[in-house]
């Protein structure tokens, strides 16, 4: 009867939040703040479940941030966040550097921490979660570079964060000298990419060759060997983060039987795993204990907000030449997330002095910013000129013979100040093999011909191999800004 009820309450919590995930998207919020309240609400304070094992909670919550990192990997367009690939190498080790030492100074210097738990506490607010608000960026239209940029951050800088924060959170006595943590972080970075990238190579090999008997195992056999790039990352004392990331990065810009699917498996896995993660993180927290960090943990966040994230940000991007409305809007949308809150598991296990508070500081952190960052978002973007810019997207198909075609569909949302409207269908030219095969206006769709006039409101669907795709979304962001005659004007469509 007990596994029962735990199944009924699982199932409930589930579909809950399944739909606040519609709910948070037409309010503005991330899906995250909802979840947490969930396990407030069941925990102690609430219904009454009590759960307080955090050496659990750790092993489960790494657990989930792998999947997590994972299908994030396999939803990395790599052809897109490579030339940002500086960027986000810099924003994901620079600026964690940088912003780990403002915050440490401050609550060492400001708030009297010990030297040892206000580092720690430094590194574990650090790691920026912009999948947190990432549904919201990519209905802004956003320049690609900031997108790829904040993908790739998120991605990459988990990694280097939990390792640092594991190193720290032992007792002082058996700290290493900082060079040689230096050191075994880059070592087991470096070690970790490489095995992921083998991993990802031989599942790309397998699956493509490998004839199954049911198209249901190819997506279990992809994230089969997701998960395994990060085990044997682990054992092999390296980072099974990065791992499972690269490994990700790898399958998802192959040509691989039922990618669709994966894909798809791999995001419902993601989410159950978020959903899991933040409910448990929820019920770890004793609502009684807020109060006393509220303070703190407010002033901490400001200094993160305005101090420690725009500093780190212009100290990383600025040698490569990044506009500084960019750079502002970096710095608002470093949001925390999960990863920040399994961290804080970490000295609690590890029975540091003061962990405890460190949880529930970094609680109150997530929540207060997340709320404030994440609903003031499209406001920024629209505030620095940003919203609005980025016009195609992708449009996910389940449809087995694309793959084996390896061509893509896309949709292109024509806005009231595009160019694209009056233009014909044939002065788009778009590079061969691709096409605008359906025009959806005023809520009907219809074929086109070559003569038929696009209007603004109108949403186009282009069939376009994947060789092309690229060029053919050049050429629409081209038309979209300058016009038919955008080549003769010098627009061909290069992302900004």
């Amino acid at each position: 009867m007990s596994l029962t009820v735990s199944l009924l309450i699982g199932t409930a919590v589930l579909l809950l939040a399944i739909f606040a995930v519609k709910a948070s998207t037409y309010l503005g919020l991330p899906s995250l703040l909802i979840y947490l309240g969930f396990g407030v609400l069941l925990g102690s304070s609430g219904f009454g479940i009590d759960f307080s094992d955090v050496e659990l909670a750790q092993q489960l919550g790494t657990i989930a941030l792998a999947v997590i990192l994972a299908e994030g990997g396999l939803t990395t367009n790599w052809a897109s966040v490579r030339p940002h690939l500086a960027l986000g190498i810099a924003l994901s080790t620079v600026a964690v550097v940088v912003s780990v030492g403002v915050m440490a100074a401050f609550m060492i210097l400001v708030l009297g921490m010990p030297w040892q738990l206000a580092v720690v506490t430094g590194a574990i607010i650090s790691s920026t979660d912009a999948a947190a608000v990432f549904s919201v960026l990519r209905s802004l239209g956003l320049p690609r570079r900031i997108t790829s940029a904040l993908e790739l951050e998120s991605g990459l800088n988990d990694a280097p964060v939990i390792l640092l924060v594991m190193f720290l959170s032992v007792p002082m006595d058996q700290i290493q000298p900082w060079w040689q943590i230096a050191l075994t972080i880059a070592f087991e970075l470096a070690v970790g990419t490489v095995l992921g990238v083998l991993v990802g190579y031989a599942a790309v090999w397998l699956l493509r060759r490998g004839a199954l008997p049911s198209s249901g195992l190819y997506p279990l056999l992809a994230m089969g060997f997701l998960l395994l790039s990060y085990t044997l990352a682990t054992v092999a004392h390296a980072s099974g983060f990065l791992a499972a990331y690269a490994a990700g990065v790898v399958l998802g810009n192959a040509n691989l039987p039922y990618k669709r699917a994966v894909v798809g498996f791999a995001e419902g896995l993601a989410w159950l795993a978020q959903i899991g993660l933040f409910v448990m993180l929820g019920l770890l927290v004793f609502p009684e204990q807020i109060p006393e960090v509220i303070v703190p943990a407010v002033l901490i966040g400001l200094v993160l907000l305005f101090v420690a994230r725009p500093l780190s940000v212009m100290i990383a991007a600025s040698p490569l030449r990044v506009p500084l409305r960019a750079q502002l809007f970096f710095s608002w949308a470093g949001l925390r997330g999960a990863v920040p809150i399994v961290l804080a598991t970490i000295p609690i296990a590890n029975g540091l002095d003061g962990g405890w508070a460190v949880l529930h500081l970094v609680f109150v952190l997530v929540v207060i910013f997340t709320l404030v960052q994440g609903t003031t978002l499209p406001a920024v973007a629209r505030a620095l000129g940003l919203a609005g810019r980025e016009t195609t997207r992708d449009l996910e198909v389940e449809v087995a013979v694309l793959d084996e075609m390896a061509a893509d569909l896309m949709t292109v949302d024509v806005a009231d100040d595009s160019k694209l409207h009056g233009v014909y269908v044939a002065d788009l030219r778009l590079p061969d093999p691709s096409a605008v095969s359906l025009v959806v206006r005023d809520g009907a769709a219809f074929v086109p011909s070559p003569q038929t006039r696009i209007r603004a409101g109108d949403q186009l669907l282009i069939v376009a191999t994947s060789e092309v795709r690229e060029a053919a979304q050049a050429r629409l962001r081209a038309v979209a800004r300058s016009g038919r005659l955008a080549q003769w004007r010098g627009d061909r469509g290069d992302e900004q």
